[in-house]
């Protein structure tokens, strides 16, 4: 079994701005498993918020011994992006060994298209109102908020976007006051549900708070081991591929998710078409599905997935699965 790993650059279509900071660029880790005639795919984001980078996730990989399968890896690497991409691509090796696709070796129904978000990044007000105007005929938007002064910028975008289905990401940016002040503006307005108001490792305020709209967990839920700290603080969970460390402890949490009563949210970094194929097989029958990151690059890979009218198409044999 031979692993090729290649760091790849991908220009946005236009600044990408969260609570956090911006970005112009999304960079990410490519690895190719080349083994019996054939070879499989997966892509990775390294995130900074989660003490991850291109070096550091490209030498976690280049780690790793020359034999093992999917459930070793499980063990070898932690749950995060350089897993992630290996999981990916072992389940695309296995994909193309075996001639079926990724979804049948996985016991799940053939996947069919998603009504995803599409997300408009942190700006003044003014400009979010262009922004959500630009987008009002998408179904579901996804709005990065977080700062002290998001009551004009979310009445801004409903203002732009009146018939479209909103939901709001904080990215950690609130405190329990601002909450508490911004959650009966979101229920006058409309939005579904808010992501990650608190930061991860403060969220027990979210105990003793009114959730008068739903709580997603995003920052503070990764994989399985995660959802007993999520007990009566929130009410959704975001799974992402970067965060569960791959498909296939991705399938497992939202099947111990859906156990314990959660809904379900299927989130992306921004990245490519690559990363996002494995997420439809998660995303299947999900609350909410967030697998926009290819519509915020300047160009896609080829074999890249198929938008059309608020929806995702499950990817096509020649990018993965």
């Amino acid at each position: 079994m031979k692993i090729v790993l290649s760091r790849d650059v991908f220009p946005l279509a236009k600044a990408f701005t969260i609570s956090r900071g911006s970005r112009t660029e999304a960079v990410v880790v490519r690895v190719e498993i080349q083994g019996g005639g054939f070879c499989g795919q997966g892509e990775c984001v390294p995130y900074k918020r989660y003490g991850e980078t291109v070096e550091s996730v490209m030498a976690q990989i280049e780690g790793l011994p020359s034999t093992f399968g999917r459930a070793e890896l499980q063990k070898l690497l932690s749950p995060g992006a350089a897993r992630n991409a290996v999981d990916c691509a072992l389940w695309d090796l296995e994909a193309k060994k075996a001639g079926k696709p990724a979804w049948q070796l996985a016991g799940l129904d053939a996947p069919g298209p998603q009504e995803t978000a599409f997300t408009l990044s942190l700006d003044t007000p003014e400009n979010m109102l262009l922004d959500a105007q630009r987008n009002a005929a998408r179904p579901l938007l996804k709005i990065k908020l977080g700062t002290d002064d998001d009551i004009a910028r979310i009445e801004a975008v409903r203002k732009g976007a009146p018939d479209s289905r909103i939901i709001v990401d904080a990215n950690e940016g609130w405190t329990p006051e601002s909450y508490e002040r911004m959650a009966p503006v979101l229920v006058r307005l409309g939005v579904d549900m808010v992501e990650q108001p608190l930061p991860a490792g403060e969220d027990d305020a979210l105990l003793g708070l009114d959730r008068v709209l739903p709580v997603c967990a995003d920052e503070s839920c990764h994989d399985r081991t995660s959802l007993p700290g999520l007990k009566g603080k929130y009410d959704m969970v975001n799974i992402k591929l970067d965060k569960t460390g791959g498909l296939t402890e991705a399938l497992a949490l939202r099947e111990s998710a859906l156990r314990e009563g959660y809904k379900i949210m299927v989130g992306c970094m921004v990245g490519s078409s690559l990363a996002m194929a494995p997420a439809m097989l998660v995303a299947q029958g999900a609350d909410v599905v967030d697998l926009d990151g290819p519509l915020l690059l300047a160009s896609d890979r080829r074999h890249g997935l198929r938008y059309e009218r608020g929806n995702v198409f499950p990817p096509e044999r020649d990018l993965w699965g």
